[in-house]
């Protein structure tokens, strides 16, 4: 597979370029092909250099790299929304995880981290850390017996210890929360803030009417609001619900806060407000 098939079939849309992305939208995808010193290829973790900097002739660092470039912007984005990000490996005898020849596709991983630091080169290179998403299925694993006490000597320092899991999770569609998020431009719904992150602004999209069993909420923009992450926290434990006409009631006092910010052409169906409230103020809703 060469780059030209990747491109037609929708697989990384550059014919060059290492990273398919913006900081609008996230990156789609990435290709590791060792083009830069500083890569670390672990297999189901992948530490992968951003992009910009690099002289095209040598292949070494001569300048320092911005987070503002669309590439590296994209897979900060990608990490502040949980977006999976296609990796697909190109020929690296320096790593034994690569193909012997062309390019393979290797599946979706997710931005977990990213951060600045300097490299072989002597410049600032920005790096981001990509875990590859394992299949996931439903378990019937037993969880292990809760302790009454903490033992001591099992809890001194050291590294945390690693339980292998396998969970059911419910898909949620992003373009719904990002078309969302747009409409307010990252400001909450509840309070305004609009927080301001290397990379760009972040919000959280909470789903009014729960998706999990057993409230089985769409994901649907009605369905859908955009908060700040202290108020989306308050949201889903029902610290703070709404009222029909969309004021914002805190649930300790039943004192109205303020008003719930809608801009067009954004509406939020009322049966999700009526279940979200009834969760904290009469009960578990009924489906």
């Amino acid at each position: 597979m060469n780059r030209r098939a990747l491109h037609d079939a929708g697989v990384h849309a550059p014919l060059q370029a290492g990273i398919s992305g913006t900081g609008n939208d996230g990156a789609d995808s990435i290709v590791v092909s060792g083009g830069y010193v500083d890569d670390k290829d672990y297999g189901d973790t992948i530490v992968y250099t951003g992009h910009g900097g690099r002289d095209a002739d040598t292949r070494r660092q001569v300048r320092d790299q911005e987070l503002s470039d669309p590439g590296n912007a994209g897979l900060v984005r990608s990490e502040l929304e949980g977006l999976p990000v296609r990796v697909v490996r190109g020929r690296n005898p320096d790593s034994p995880h690569a193909p012997a020849s062309g390019l393979r596709y290797e599946g979706l991983f997710r931005v977990e981290s990213h951060g600045a630091r300097v490299g072989i080169d002597g410049f600032r290179i920005w790096q981001f850390t990509l875990v590859k998403i394992p299949d996931e299925a439903p378990t019937t694993a037993t969880p292990p017996p809760l302790q009454g006490a903490i033992d001591m000597a099992a809890n001194a320092p050291g590294p945390a210890s690693v339980i292998e899991t396998v969970i059911q999770r419910i898909v949620r569609s992003s373009k719904v929360v990002q078309q969302v998020k747009a409409w307010y431009n990252h400001e909450c719904q509840i309070c305004g803030l609009a927080i301001e992150v290397a990379g760009g602004l972040y919000s959280e999209g909470a789903h009014i009417q729960a998706l999990g069993s057993p409230h089985r909420g769409p994901d649907v923009v009605e369905n859908v609001l955009c908060l700040c992450p202290n108020d989306h926290v308050r949201f889903d434990s029902g610290a703070i619900y709404l009222s029909d006409d969309l004021k914002v009631i805190d649930a300790r006092t039943g004192q109205t806060t303020g008003d719930l910010t809608v801009k067009h052409p954004h509406r939020i169906d009322p049966r999700y407000v009526a279940h979200h409230r009834a969760r904290w103020t009469t009960g578990t809703a009924r489906e």
